[in-house]
């Protein structure tokens, strides 16, 4: 736990700490970005510049300034900071959290700020801990998590914070760190002769990729690699390339950045975007992605959004995971790309799909009603004897190859109709021939149950 009872050391800047944390901003002008949040009259501005403390989450991706606010909030409140990382404490650094908050506010009556990063990683119990020292006034509870609270946090917890919902800095928000840390005299690189030009600069905020962290962390390795020439250090493209070389774009396996991507992927394909599914399957093979896991991921949406408007588009989904399984990258990624791209020019039908959940409901709903008699198969003579098989017609031996009129739902159930082709791509002839035999069977005296019922 690292906490300070004195605001003279809460910001304390350390000659040899890392340049990120010499450049963590102190006061509303250092801070870049977040200003949705920070406006004139915003609830959180209002919070650092009227001393009016409420206990609040922060949500957001890494790298936009979550602990340094929790930070500012204590110090223009004039609180002690306590913090605490929620993967590498337990109940019982909170509870000695807690009494640290306690004492303070007794013997001085200094208010106390607990700042707990990586709340989500809290367990349902651990998160209960905080919530009577939260409602007694004891600490004013501040979290950060990247991932979404409503999913990762308790509902008693919610309920008794605000969340504050953090955006990734915009390229402009992150030029604006990096200059600032290499004209800073006292934090960071001003006392020194550096060469840094403005298209490298600009080059470094896009690699950043939103996260103010990380590029102070490769304008740190850029200024340690630069070349000296004379009094002068330069970073060249050749520096920076190194510095940067094994950068992975954000994207963080199980969290919300993972399934929003692959949902914007799986909307682009059912949308017919070609060029927008192509960009994210990129996006998420850039971030390091595993793509059997998009190959999966391409199966299910040739199946359910695609179906039998198109069968090729699962031949397609099945040839690009197995091309990977079989080749690797890139070849193998490409083939996987294939069938994207394929899938999202396809028909699109969701009536497969549509008939088996609606199939799947009426199975679970029935429960275990028996085969008819006249479907059952009668391999043996006591079968036979017992009426399996009986009256059953032979589909290749009637006109056409239909039987109209035949059953082979369970006669407590009555016949249904879950399948309802669309009129695209292959479909348009299977409805066609579907609703021919359907005729039939309705001119046999077969109905539906669900006849009058809309499809979907």
């Amino acid at each position: 736990m690292n906490d300070s009872a004195s605001q003279s050391s809460l910001f304390q800047r350390d000659s040899v700490a890392p340049l990120a944390e010499r450049m963590r901003p102190t006061t509303l002008e250092q801070f870049f970005g977040q200003q949705h949040l920070l406006e004139s009259g915003g609830t959180l501005r209002q919070a650092l510049q009227h001393d009016r403390l409420h206990s609040m989450v922060f949500w957001g991706p890494p790298g936009t300034g979550k602990t340094t606010l929790a930070r500012m909030i204590a110090l223009h409140c004039d609180a002690v900071f306590l913090s605490l990382s929620a993967v590498l404490s337990g109940v019982k650094e909170i509870r000695a959290a807690v009494a640290e908050a306690k004492a303070a506010l007794d013997s001085t009556g200094q208010r106390s700020v607990l700042f707990i990063d990586e709340v989500h990683r809290f367990n349902k119990s651990q998160q209960d801990a905080f919530l009577p020292h939260i409602e007694d006034g004891t600490v004013y509870f501040v979290g950060a998590t990247t991932e979404n609270p409503s999913f990762e946090l308790n509902n008693a917890l919610l309920s008794r914070v605000r969340t504050y919902v953090l955006k990734r800095l915009e390229a402009s928000d992150i030029r604006q760190i990096i200059d600032t840390a290499l004209a800073d005299e006292e934090r960071g690189y001003g006392a020194q002769t550096i060469d840094f030009p403005d298209k490298l600069r600009d080059e470094l905020a896009a690699i950043a990729d939103g996260d103010a962290r990380r590029s102070l962390v490769f304008l740190e390795l850029a200024v340690d690699c630069a070349r000296r020439v004379d009094d002068r250090l330069v970073v060249d493209e050749s520096v920076l390339a190194e510095v940067t070389r094994d950068t992975m774009r954000q994207f963080d396996k199980g969290g919300d950045m993972f399934y929003d991507q692959i949902s914007a992927l799986h909307k682009s394909v059912r949308g017919s975007n070609p060029d927008a599914a192509l960009y994210w399957f990129c996006r998420m093979i850039d971030g390091g992605c595993d793509p059997l896991y998009i190959a999966r991921r391409v199966m299910r949406i040739a199946t359910e959004d695609i179906g039998i408007a198109d069968p090729r588009a699962a031949q397609l989904a099945q040839f690009g995971w197995e091309s990977y399984e079989r080749l690797g990258s890139p070849e193998g990624e490409l083939a996987i790309a294939q069938a994207v791209v394929f899938m999202a020019c396809a028909p699109k039908s969701n009536a497969m799909y549509t008939a088996y959940k609606q199939a799947m409901a009426v199975a679970r709903e029935s429960g275990s009603l028996g085969v008819p008699m006249h479907i059952r198969n009668a391999p043996t003579n006591f079968m036979k004897q017992l009426g399996a098989g009986d009256g059953y017609r032979y589909a290749h031996d009637e006109n056409d190859g239909f039987a109209a009129g035949e059953t082979y739902f369970p006669d407590e159930l009555g016949e249904y109709e879950f399948y309802h082709p669309v009129a695209r791509g292959l479909e348009i002839r299977v409805g066609e021939k579907l609703a021919e035999l359907r005729g039939l069977n309705r001119e046999a005296g077969v109905v539906p149950v669900n006849a009058d019922k809309k499809p979907g």
